[in-house]
């Protein structure tokens, strides 16, 4: 803070992260989450999250920080009761604290797709809470939404302005924050009052389908940034492709405009969006290729450089459990040679801990997370090294860095080698994309022909550096990138590509 500056600005900063997959069975308990309070919250000031961003924007701009509850869990099964309910008395007992004093407005650090047992709109329960504070009810209310937001009507009714980022991996989470929160330190400066107007799309894209450097996004994208520059009425337009694992009637596409237009200016824009959503929705629904098969191409072939295969189905970033054994039950059928993968396997890694480097230890790997896998694979692997896991992240504009900021922790690890393929254990899911995560176990990654990752879309960022080629195949697992394998049941319908259906206007 500049010195003999004083704080005008009192901001409350809250929020919770949590992308939730309903079709998991193992729940997300409240142990899984990581909370921030007090000085604690104040202290990521500055790293690579969204809430560190907008932590240094608030410094910066002479704000007074009023340090609520943040919580993030990594994706996963559905949100258990408890933990909204604690999260809302302890975020009710820190603004009472701060009502003393006053608030001039709220900044919220959300997902935007967090689902709990009773709950299907976390986001929207949570403004609605803030807004019947009579103290709160005018204030204004900011935040951050990741670009897999399932956004309701609550949410954008009970808010000023949510900013969703635009790019997928998501490299521009920060940025995205330190947007938002300039758009409200302008309205605390007299700036005018912004209106938000929501289209909810009757279009779900699989995770994999959502890339912004490929269509049905990239399109989009790239319209809603020309709009914005030519109408200085439109502050902000939000593609939200949704987060298609989660079963709730906000889930799927979504387009938001904010700005100082008059509503039939906003609508105008949302009509062309949608129409321009509609012509390119096929796009966004890809097949991946069967496994075997790529796998006997690429023996044919045998291309120079490094190969990424991603298996989607159990995208640790998508909530999988990330120990599926369907890959590598394929690279040991084709007897591929010079290939790493990573299991989260926290058992086999304890085992393992009561062995000697060099040992041959038979284990049962993977295989108990999803009732899709076909089980543990049982071997006898050499161990190559036992580690403590945490790595600083090479790329602090990275997907990872959006959910962890600088830092990640996979929990004890311990590397294996069957044959030709080294196996990375890990204790914690660790979603693939920060090239630390080998590299912190003596593993160079660009140094293999052939590495799996289990990811949709956001280890492009990473892999892409040091990688010739990128396949995707389907295997086994919950994050499937065919849709109608899933029991929807709250999804509203009908909806493209689960229905035939071309238009939801």
């Amino acid at each position: 803070m500049t010195a003999g500056r004083t704080p005008s600005k009192r901001i409350l900063i809250a929020g919770l992260f949590h992308e939730t997959h309903t079709f998991l069975t193992d729940p997300t308990p409240c142990s899984a989450f990581r909370f921030l309070h007090g000085d604690d919250l104040l202290s990521v000031a500055g790293d690579a999250s969204p809430l560190g961003g907008t932590l240094e924007f608030a410094l910066q701009h002479h704000w007074q920080v009023l340090p609520g509850v943040w919580g993030m869990a990594v994706p996963g099964g559905m949100v258990q009761d408890d933990v909204w309910a604690w999260y809302w008395e302890e975020l009710r007992k820190r603004i009472d604290e701060h009502l003393r004093s006053g608030i001039d407005g709220i900044y919220l650090v959300l997902h935007g797709a967090m689902v709990c047992e009773s709950l299907t709109d976390v986001e929207g329960e949570l403004l609605r809470q803030l807004r019947a504070i009579p103290e709160l009810a005018g204030l204004p209310i900011y935040g951050v939404l990741d670009l897999h937001a399932n956004v309701s009507a609550a949410m954008i009714d009970l808010s000023d302005c949510l900013v969703a980022y635009r790019e997928n991996p998501h490299a521009d989470a920060r940025v995205a924050a330190i947007r938002s929160a300039r758009m409200l330190d302008e309205r605390l400066e007299n700036g005018p009052r912004l209106k938000q107007q929501l289209r909810q799309v009757a279009i779900v894209w699989p995770p994999t389908g959502t890339a912004s450097s490929t269509d049905p996004m990239k399109s989009l994208l790239q319209r809603a940034r020309e709009i914005e520059a030519t109408d200085p009425a439109i502050r902000c337009i939000n593609i939200i492709p949704g987060f298609a694992f989660a079963d709730t009637p906000d889930t799927g596409l979504s387009i938001s405009v904010i700005g100082t237009a008059e509503a039939e200016s906003l609508t105008k824009v949302l009509d062309e969006l949608e129409a321009m959503a509609w012509e390119l929705a096929p796009l966004g629904v890809p097949s991946d290729l069967p496994l075997d098969d790529t796998l006997s191409r690429w023996l044919s072939s045998r291309p120079p450089g490094l190969t990424v295969i991603a298996e989607p189905s159990d995208n640790i970033g998508g909530g999988a459990p990330g120990d599926g054994t369907g890959l590598l039950r394929g690279l040991i059928r084709h007897e591929i040679e010079n290939a790493a993968v990573c299991l989260n396997d926290p058992a086999a890694v304890a085992k393992l801990a009561e062995h000697s480097i060099g040992e041959r230890v038979t284990l049962a790997l993977g295989g108990r997370g999803s009732d899709l896998d076909d089980g543990p694979l049982e071997l006898a692997y050499e161990l190559l090294g036992l580690y403590d896991g945490r790595f600083e992240l090479e790329d602090k504009q990275s997907h990872l860095a959006s959910v962890a900021g600088d830092r990640f922790d996979m929990g004890r690890c311990a590397v294996v080698r069957y044959h030709g393929i080294t196996i990375l254990l890990t204790s914690e899911r660790t979603p693939p994309m920060d090239l630390g995560q080998w590299r912190c176990v003596g593993l160079a990654p660009e140094s293999f022909a052939l590495i799996g990752v289990k990811a949709a879309v956001a280890h492009r960022r990473a892999y892409d550096l040091i990688a010739a080629c990128n396949l995707t195949v389907a295997t086994p697992g919950p994050c499937s990138s065919d849709l109608t394998t899933f029991p929807y049941q709250r999804l509203r319908r009908p909806v493209y590509p689960l229905d035939r259906v071309t238009r939801n206007r």
